[in-house]
Parts: C-alpha cells; structure tokens; sequence
C-alpha cells in the first residue's frame, strides 16, 4: 500500500503541477516560498515533506488537492512504504504517538487532521477581519488572587456585549509590577478556570466515568444567582477563545455539542456515562420482549430523595415494547444529557454568544471545538524539545541543556504542565502543538536563555515563553532549582 507522503511526492513532481496550481488556484503560483518548497519535496522526497509537515504553506495546498493525491496514480510507480503524514507532528515525531493527536481523536483520519487546521487559521482571519479583540476600547481587568472568581464576575458583567465582542483585553494582578504582554491574561484564564470549573463551587460535576471531564451539575440550581453565573461561564468561554488563551478545563461531549447547538445522540452518552450508554446500546441492539419491564418514566434524586418522573405525558402507564423502544431510548437518551441542567445550559450558551457569533464557531464540530478551547492534556516531550529555542550561549547540545530536559523528563506529567504554566502562563498545549505556542505578539516558541548567578533560582516571562535558566554546575542542583522556582512561585515580573 502506498504511504501518504509517497502520494505528495508523486502528485508533486508531475510536470504540469504549477499549471494545476494556477487553475485551481491562481494565488498559490505567486507564492514564491511556496514553489520553493514545492521544489524542495521533488527533490528531496519523503524526506522534504516530513521536514515541511508543520508547514502552513504545504497544510493548506495539501488540503486544496486532498482528493487528487490520494486518487493520482503515477505511470511509472516503485514506491517505498512512507510515514502518514499530519500536519500537528513535528519532524521525527511519529503522528500515532503524540498526545495532541489522541485528544483530537485516535480514530480521526488525516484528511480530518488537515481540514481542522485550515479551518482553525480561517476562524482566526475572520475573527480579525471582523474586529474581534482589536480595540481601540479596552476591557481592564484588575485582578486579587484572594478574590478571583467574585471580582472576576463583577468585572466581566458589567462590560457590554459590543465591548466584550470589539475590546483589547489587559490583566494585572493586585500587588505585582507587570506588563500584560498576554502572559498575566493566560495565567489569569488558566487560574479562573480552575475555580469556575472546579466541581467543589457547585456549578460543575465530574461526569460519570471519571474525574477529569466535567459538566453542567443539576444541583448548581442551588447557588445564589446560579443564571448569572452560567451567563458569566460563558463569557469567559467566548473571552478565552477570541483572545486565543487556553483553559484548565476538559468538558464532556455533550457540552461542547450544547455550546454549538447541535442535538446528542446515542453515542454521545459514552462520554457522559458508560454504563449508562451501555444499557441503552444494548436495548437498541436486542430484541426485549418479555426481558425487560419498564414503563416511561424514570427515578430522579435530589438530596437524597427519589422520585418518579415522566418520560412522556401517561408515561407510568406506558410500556416500553420491541416497537417503541426507540422512542424510550431517545427520551432517556434526552433527559440524562438534560437532567436539571436546561436552564442552566441555556444562559452559558446566551452568555458564550454574547461574546462570539454563532455564525463563525458553527464551522467546527464538538471534537473541534474541546481542541480549540482546551488544547491539548498530555506533554509530548518530543515536540515540546524540538519547538524550543536558545538564548545566551546555550544550544541544544549544551550540558545545562541536557541537564535541563533529563529533569523534564524525570519530572511526571503534572509537574510538566506546571513548568509549562510557570513559564508560559497555562498548563495546556495549542493543537498544533509547542510550534504554536502563543506570547505577546503572536507565535512564539518555548525559548530558554542563560542568566543569572548559580545560587538564583530560575526566572520566567511569561509573556514572552522565556525560561531564563542559570549555568547550574550539576544536575542536581538544576533538577532542585528548577523544582523550587515550577512549584513554589507565581507572580509576574517586569520586563
């Protein structure tokens, strides 16, 4: 079978190509870089393309041409098997293994993979074009650490919605000299939404499988104001995504399908309850006549009280039967996505849109949309190292370099993401990976610069993902250097 990269090679190196590209689409023939790197894969093969596959350029033509490459069949073929090729891997990182990719989706084909990033890019463009976040106004948030949430809340509601929508937006903590370059805003986003989202305040809950992702909680309608803090929930979403900043929060299926207005279905449900999904999986897929005895209803608890609803109007007088099963399994199916939570839902959803239009957010799907609000959970070393840069008279081959990435190594996943929240200001990864890592003024890599004396601890910028790492003796002294600086401090200096 013919590997993906092959196929770009073949399609490529056909005599004609520049006459297929200025057909189909004229903008691309002016692009000079664009023909060089084009030149670069004829020459180069496979090779050429696993170094360009993070390529902007390559991404969108790859995508332009999906069809014919994948149909084009050279005249003369001999072809070596190749490397499947994805545009979230960086050169020498296998595409199966990184993390990013597994969040996406493990089951996600490639032409998947490549449509979401086109698409990414043309939800950022528009954004821009249209205004969003580009001032001149400004939204000021002045921020106490002792009183994030409520401060935040009292701030953020008191903007409009055109101001939400059109203003720059600057953050500074109470009590620490800064600049917010983008590094106090994206730790602020981090931060709040560890509290916002944390089940303990009432509004959210772990889903049944597990507790890691969360949802709306029925028993949120027992907060004061517990509407206005769902509005506010969703502003905070539609915030973080027009200003591109990540939050330190992984939701349910169903939910992201809530923020789109898209209906759940049966295979939603196994990512809100397993068991649950598996008991309605297994109605739809036999025949239960004379197995089951059920009516339409179902047992609700609240405070420790059940009680017997309707399913449907006379549903306690309605069996469920091989012939209606169907319908029972989609009102089941209804109500535990729904379960106590519809008016809750409803004021996330009215605040999220507040802030973004429902237009430009509808182009991605649920799978999507987790990525581009929560990136990425899992640290892919590989990528995190070959997306770094030096500074200072340090490079990759250096001793204090090697030492460095020997402690990130040793380190576990949690005190990764901690390293990556001290220097960067949010614990999550772009689904682009570290080659899309954000600072004050757009990309910006992981960069770590020799500095200081031995006996000073390391120091970050936050806003410019600058690691500022002093010439340690030993490994010893880095790994507890380093350990102290990620778990012991956060504040922001000024640069």
């Amino acid at each position: 079978m013919t590997g993906y990269n092959d196929k770009i090679v073949a399609f490529l190196r056909q005599p004609n190509i520049f006459e297929m590209l200025q057909e189909r689409q004229p903008s691309l023939t002016r692009n000079h870089a664009l023909r060089e790197k084009i030149h670069y894969i004829r020459t180069e093969g496979t090779h050429g393309v696993e170094k360009l596959s993070c390529d902007a350029d390559l991404v969108i033509l790859l995508s332009l041409f999906e069809e014919e490459i994948m149909s084009y069949v050279p005249p003369h073929s001999s072809f070596h098997a190749g490397f499947s090729f994805s545009p979230r891997c960086s050169p020498g990182s296998s595409p199966q293994n990184s993390p990013g990719l597994q969040r996406a989706s493990a089951r996600a084909p490639a032409p998947y993979r490549r449509d979401f990033e086109a698409k990414l890019r043309n939800f950022y463009r528009k954004l821009e074009a249209k205004g969003y976040g580009q001032g001149p106004g400004k939204i000021k948030l002045i921020i106490r650490r002792d009183h994030l949430l409520e401060g935040t809340f009292n701030q953020v509601m008191a903007y409009s919605r055109k101001e939400l929508q059109r203003n720059k937006l600057y953050v500074s903590f109470v009590g620490e000299e800064g600049l917010d370059y983008s590094g106090p805003s994206r730790e602020f986003f981090f931060l709040l939404s560890q509290e916002l989202f944390n089940p303990y305040y009432g509004l959210f809950e772990y889903s049944a499988n597990d507790t890691y992702t969360v949802q709306i909680s029925p028993m949120s309608a027992f907060v004061e104001n517990h509407l206005e803090w769902f509005r506010f929930s969703g502003r905070i979403l539609g915030l973080a995504l027009i200003h591109q900043y990540l939050l330190d929060a992984f939701f349910t299926r169903p939910f992201y399908k809530a923020l789109l207005r898209l209906p759940c279905d049966l295979s939603d449900l196994e990512y809100l309850d397993e068991e649950f999904h598996q008991s309605l999986q297994w109605m739809k897929d036999n025949d239960i006549t004379d197995i089951l005895d059920l009516t339409f209803t179902v047992n609700e608890e609240v405070f420790g009280q059940v009680t017997e609803r309707e399913l449907k109007s006379g549903g306690a007088n309605l069996q469920v039967s091989e012939k209606n099963k169907k319908e029972y399994i989609e009102r089941m199916g209804k109500w535990r996505v729904e379960r106590g939570v519809v008016q809750q839902t409803e004021a996330l959803v009215r605040g999220f849109y507040e802030v973004v239009d429902s237009r430009l957010v509808s182009v991605f799907d649920a799978r999507e949309l987790e990525l581009v609000i929560a990136g990425t959970a899992e640290i892919d070393l590989n990528d995190w190292r070959n997306n770094t840069e030096y500074r200072g008279g340090y490079h990759d081959g250096h001793i204090v370099i090697r030492w460095f990435w020997g402690t990130v190594e040793r380190f576990n996943n949690e005190q990764r993401l901690r390293l990556l929240q001290f220097v960067t200001g949010t614990s999550s990864v772009p689904y682009e990976g570290f080659a899309a890592l954000r600072g004050s003024n757009g990309l910006r890599r992981f960069c770590i610069e020799k500095w200081g004396k031995i006996t000073s601890l390391p120091r970050a910028h936050t806003c410019f993902n600058r690691l500022d790492l002093p010439p340690y003796p030993s490994y010893t002294m880095l790994y507890e250097k380093l350990l102290i600086a990620v778990e012991e401090t956060s504040t922001f200096g000024l640069e």
